[in-house]
């Protein structure tokens, strides 16, 4: 998948950075690319780009619009249609890993094309996934799985691929949300993905490798969360994992959204992940820990590395704060 870049980031009224994945994840992992933010009135989130109107980006050099923020639902939201059509008008590529189609969106295609600009739907998965198979694939893998969702597993596994390829490891990131897309250029959004292909598309994801080539996959949502576990549980069936890397965030007490679920400790969410990836990869283990501590201190942060790593006995890092070295040496054991 090609991209024109560099992006303007549209941030609508989001309040929230956590559900503005999209467009910390672009600026944190693809930084030249991103030339400016655009926001509307009573949007809280600041990425520390510039502000731009549509027309100013582009006579900046922007050449696409990339949504950046997932309102409830995953949909495009009607107040920003005109938004949408002003970046068309002005030259811009509209860039979407939303649920909603652009091409639902009233005017746009229409304007689209009588502006010579492309609209891009990174969740649209293909049309000939297979089922899944389940028998076993040549090379290694590790997924990253997590307690809750929005807590750190593309980052996770964006910088162990980073660290592993450091270290001389043949391994590559393999992306199944579209944030991971537009990152690597290629990939599936696993979730909007129709069930029954799920962990077929996983597969897909991954396929047979070299025996010493890691693919280090992105992980999606939790097995314990009421509306996301579904496809989590296909995608680790799918990817046949040999480690897992459990990402967890120490000072969040419910799942995100839903204040009725309380988040998972990392002993009570570890069993149950091994025993559903060994469904199809016997030899499944927990490799290490991931913690997002970008709410805690420097002195509390490393205490809680250090509580996790003897709570289960494994390596435990932050991706974006420590070194990954000894992460890297336990899942390569």
């Amino acid at each position: 998948m090609r991209l024109r870049a560099p992006y303007l980031l549209f941030l609508g009224e989001e309040a929230s950075p956590l559900k503005a994945k999209t467009a910390f994840g672009l600026r944190d992992w693809a930084p030249e690319r991103c030339l400016a933010q655009l926001r509307m009135p009573g949007c809280g989130v600041d990425l520390g780009l510039p502000d731009l109107a549509p027309r100013a980006a582009a006579q900046a050099g922007a050449r696409a619009l990339v949504i950046g923020v997932t309102p409830p639902g995953g949909r495009i939201q009607t107040g920003w249609t005109a938004v949408l059509r002003e970046a068309v008008e002005a030259g811009l590529d509209i860039v979407s890993g939303l649920h909603t189609p652009l091409e639902s969106v009233p005017g746009l295609a229409e304007a689209a094309r009588a502006a010579g600009v492309a609209l891009v739907d990174v969740r649209r998965p293909p049309d000939d996934l297979p089922r899944a198979t389940g028998r076993r694939r040549s090379g290694r893998r590790v997924l990253a799985v997590g307690t809750d969702c929005a807590l750190g597993k593309k980052y996770t596994a964006l910088a162990l691929a980073r660290a592993m390829r450091g270290a001389g490891v043949d391994a590559d990131f393999r992306a199944t949300g579209q944030t991971g897309v537009m990152i690597a250029g290629r990939g599936i959004a696993i979730d909007a993905v129709v069930a029954d292909f799920i962990a077929g598309a996983a597969e897909c994801i991954a396929p047979a490798a070299a025996p010493e080539h890691w693919d280090v996959i992105e992980g999606q949502g939790s097995l314990f969360h009421p509306a996301y576990a579904g496809v989590t549980l296909g995608l680790l069936h799918g990817a046949q994992a040999d480690a897992l890397v459990l990402c967890h965030d120490p000072v969040r007490r419910h799942l995100v959204s839903w204040p009725d679920y309380p988040v998972r400790g990392l002993r009570d969410a570890a069993g149950p992940y091994v025993e559903a990836a060994r469904l199809t990869n016997p030899g499944a283990r927990i490799a290490a820990v991931s913690l997002n501590t970008s709410a805690l201190a420097e002195a509390d942060a490393l205490q809680a590395l250090d509580d996790a790593a003897r709570t289960l006995g494994v390596p435990a890092f932050d991706p974006l704060r420590t070194p990954a070295d000894r992460v890297v040496a336990s899942i390569l054991s």
